[in-house]
């Protein structure tokens, strides 16, 4: 169930016997030859797959998130850390005004990592709430996969490009591209990252077979199915379900 596909009457309907729902979080920023929206695309693709068969409605995913460092890029869009934590909690606060208690967050930018700090103290304030922040691609048994399939990956290379990202017409170099340091990437502002990176790719190859990248979907969609279906904290308080109920 997506939102985009529902009017307010059968949310309101779906409140009485559910309070779970999926919010994809994403960042518009470069990703070598790869769509800029690579981070939106899949976080959002991954939690309509996952949620589907479960009935479980996905709001849309938040586009913009914290990518400074990539502001010398064209199409990188980027929000201070302290707008992204009010939008990311003006957004909680609507969702539990709504009625939803168990919220599933799918994120799919590393950048965004301050949220998941922030999403412990949001929870501390409304006691009847459960929020789970979900890393898809480094999650347990995706990266175990993904370790397994082809342990040169990182930002922009293959374990991004899924048939669903990578963008037509557009030649990727068939080459390994060696790994970048990190510890000197971190160090650097906006227009020097961009010249010591170069195109983006972080290292590893640019493309892998879409059977490898197939196999590793279907890993992070049952363990992110999964993760709806359980694990909520059986002793939470609890509430009747349905609409309006008040903040906690």
């Amino acid at each position: 169930m997506q939102i985009d596909r529902m009017n307010w009457m059968q949310v309101e309907e779906y409140l009485t016997r559910d309070d779970r729902c999926v919010l994809p979080l994403g960042s518009t920023e470069q990703h070598a030859y790869l769509s800029l929206c690579v981070d939106n695309i899949l976080p959002f693709k991954l939690a309509q797959e996952a949620a589907g068969p479960l009935g479980v409605p996905v709001f849309p995913v938040l586009p913009y998130g914290i990518t400074p460092y990539f502001r010398a890029y064209p199409g990188s869009v980027t929000l201070r850390v302290s707008t992204y934590l009010a939008v990311v909690r003006d957004i909680l606060d609507g969702l539990h005004e709504q009625g939803f208690r168990r919220i599933l967050i799918v994120n799919g930018h590393g950048g965004n990592s301050p949220a998941q700090g922030f999403v412990g103290e949001w929870m501390a304030d409304h006691p009847d709430a459960r929020v789970k922040f979900h890393n898809w691609w480094n999650a347990p048994r995706v990266w175990e996969k993904v370790q397994a399939t082809d342990p040169n990956a990182s930002h922009a290379s293959w374990m991004e490009n899924f048939p669903w990202t990578r963008l037509e017409g557009v030649v990727l170099p068939d080459e390994e591209k060696v790994m970048t340091d990190l510890d000197r990437l971190r160090l650097l502002p906006p227009r020097e990252l961009r010249e010591y990176l170069g195109e983006g790719n972080y290292g590893g190859k640019y493309q892998r077979p879409d059977e490898d990248m197939h196999a590793i979907w279907d890993v992070a969609v049952q363990e992110t199915r999964e993760l709806l279906e359980g694990g909520w904290g059986e002793d939470r308080p609890t509430a009747p379900v349905g609409f309006g109920r008040g903040r906690q």
